[in-house]
């Protein structure tokens, strides 16, 4: 039979091509993922025109994905750079790219990304709204906001951030909190702006039905975006942001009656005492829904080192619940990433992913850890960078100061404790002398 989304299949029975790929990913039987993404509890974004795409699964009993940011701004115009960016990404295992171009010919490039890449691509309409209405924001009827939607969902786009939740009921919480940052999503500061300057209800949650109508026919996932997301760990978890919460529950329940698969987007800043709390929260409030975090950020005072505050957060998310990690570079809060800024962001992101893969007991997740473990003991350098996560980097660091004896390193030379230990268990004289091997 024909299906029209993933989830629409999935409830009919049907194991997709897109299952098969990602029970193989997984090592999980297919019928676990038919069964999962049927009840919501995991999606896979694939639009039907992404034709170059290797399917990927976000959810539960899954390994952790993250996302990597880029796309174009008025300041930084360059899409050969861009499109570096999303290479290297590729090669570093990112799972997922959102395009955030808010300037300029966004529909060149993300169609040249979308032809391109075997990773999963997201956008935020929102963004993209006023270069492609050609409007002041003021000036753009409601409903026009979902012609961006559909434009995109054309363009072969997987996901989109649609902060839906943030309508009128949760901008009176939002206001009633006082916070110390207000708003820090950009879609959700504009959409604001647009419901105080027109004093009409959030179109996306006005037109919402017609909105997944959309999306169903592309199978593309909505990821119900956090537009009241605490931007300090002062406004975490305070009204507003869980008033918004509460609407994306109702949200997901009426996007999977459509059949439309769904994922909920999370703080944010957070300190980390709150995070595992929040989790939990999110996906009670949201039936099991994949929950999508950025970072969170655990402190608000390391610019040049948030890659590091979010792969701190982001742990801890994952560990409780999180499903998707989308990076955080060095550069967050400063300025457009440059590539060494990007592949810093994607391997703290994988960092944080794998090491709550191995918390969260994933199946065969710790297998790599003691093959590196196992090369350690042997002092298999080789090994150890084919095992690394960055093992050029690795190697750099090795070579920079060699070693006299190959079977050590620079820092502890003969005193190894590994090359100590092998020595006395092989029946071998330990000699720590520099003349003597």
């Amino acid at each position: 039979m024909e299906y029209k989304t993933q989830m629409h299949a999935a409830r009919s029975g049907v194991i997709t091509k897109e299952m098969r790929t990602v029970a193989q990913k997984e090592n999980l039987p297919e019928e676990t993922i038919r069964e999962r993404v049927a009840r919501g509890t995991i999606c896979i974004p694939a639009n039907r025109l992404h034709t170059s795409l290797s399917a990927e699964g976000i959810g539960e009993g899954l390994k952790t994905k993250i996302n990597v940011n880029l796309g174009i701004s008025g300041d930084c115009i360059d899409y050969t750079q861009e499109m570096e960016k999303v290479k290297l990404s590729i090669s570093l295992g990112a799972e997922a790219i959102m395009d955030l171009s808010n300037y300029g010919k966004t529909h060149t490039f993300r169609q040249e990304l979308v032809d391109f890449s075997p990773a999963m691509i997201g956008t935020v309409p929102m963004y993209d709204a006023i270069g492609y209405l050609e409007k002041n924001l003021a000036d753009i009827p409601a409903r026009d906001f979902l012609k961006v939607v559909e434009a995109h969902a054309k363009e072969g786009v997987d996901f989109m951030t649609i902060h839906a939740g943030i309508n009128r009921r949760a901008v009176e919480c939002f206001k009633r909190s006082k916070r110390l940052t207000n708003i820090v999503s950009r879609g959700g500061s504009l959409l604001f702006a647009w419901m105080e300057m027109t004093g009409n209800e959030n179109p996306f949650y006005e037109y919402y039905d017609d909105v997944l109508d959309i999306l169903r026919e592309y199978d593309v996932t909505i990821s119900l975006g956090d537009a009241l997301r605490p931007g300090s760990i002062h406004d975490s978890s305070d009204a507003g942001q869980l008033s918004e919460l509460i609407e994306l529950g109702d949200l997901t329940l009426r996007a999977w009656e459509k059949d439309v698969q769904v994922m909920v987007e999370g703080p944010g800043h957070m300190a980390i005492n709150e995070i595992a709390a929040n989790m939990t929260i999110q996906k009670r409030l949201c039936h099991g829904a994949p929950f999508y975090v950025l970072g969170p950020l655990v402190t608000d005072i390391a610019p040049g080192y948030d890659h590091i505050t979010s792969a701190i957060g982001g742990a801890i998310a994952a560990t409780y619940g999180a499903d998707f990690l989308c990076y955080v570079t060095p550069a967050e809060h400063l300025r457009l990433p440059d590539l060494a800024d990007v592949k810093e962001g994607i391997i703290a992101s994988k960092i944080a992913a794998h090491a709550a893969d191995i918390a969260k007991g994933i199946p065969g997740a710790r297998d790599i850890d003691n093959k590196m473990s196992d090369a350690r003991r042997r002092i298999d350098w080789e090994e150890m960078f084919s095992y690394a996560l960055d093992g050029e980097k690795a190697r750099r660091y090795f070579e920079s100061v060699p070693p006299t004896d190959k079977h050590t390193c620079s820092m502890c030379g003969k005193m190894c404790a590994m090359r100590t230990t092998n020595q006395i268990l092989e029946g071998k004289e330990v000699n720590l002398r520099p003349d003597q091997k």
